[in-house]
């Protein structure tokens, strides 16, 4: 096997954060956008940073991660998981979901959609950690 195809299916192993843009929409209207560096805009307004090996920055501070395998983890805690289904869980109930569709689910509910988003766990990883550290709705901080 050459070195550039193994060098492809560890990096198709990986399953890095997504690179491009993404933009949430709650209730229909555009609420957050995780910039192709990783910057994350709500209402347009700088609010942090989801770093491509899952950290995630709040107002200058490190505040958690979502690990290569869907752990959740705040201040080095295990609060929940993504699963690669897009399945969203905390203390191992199912709360809601990221759909391959970029449709978000809330209690069954629909909570908004992301747009460019959510066919690999790279990116349903990057929009689970906006869900998760950028917002109440999802894990309560």
């Amino acid at each position: 096997m050459s070195l550039r195809l193994i060098g492809v299916v560890l990096l198709a192993l990986v399953a890095p954060l997504a690179l491009a843009e993404v933009e949430i929409r709650k209730g229909g209207s555009s609420w957050a956008v995780i910039q192709d560096d990783g910057s994350v805009r709500i209402g347009g307004r700088s609010a942090g940073s989801v770093e491509s090996d899952g950290s995630v920055g709040l107002e200058g501070s490190s505040v958690g991660r979502v690990e290569g395998d869907g752990t959740i983890r705040r201040s080095g805690s295990s609060v929940g998981r993504i699963e690669p289904d897009g399945t969203l869980r905390k203390a191992g109930a199912s709360i809601g979901a990221i759909e391959s569709s970029g449709t978000i689910r809330l209690r069954g509910s629909s909570w908004g959609s992301a747009a460019n988003c959510c066919g690999d766990f790279g990116s349903k990883r990057a929009v689970a950690a906006v869900l998760v550290f950028f917002t109440t709705d999802f894990f309560e901080r």
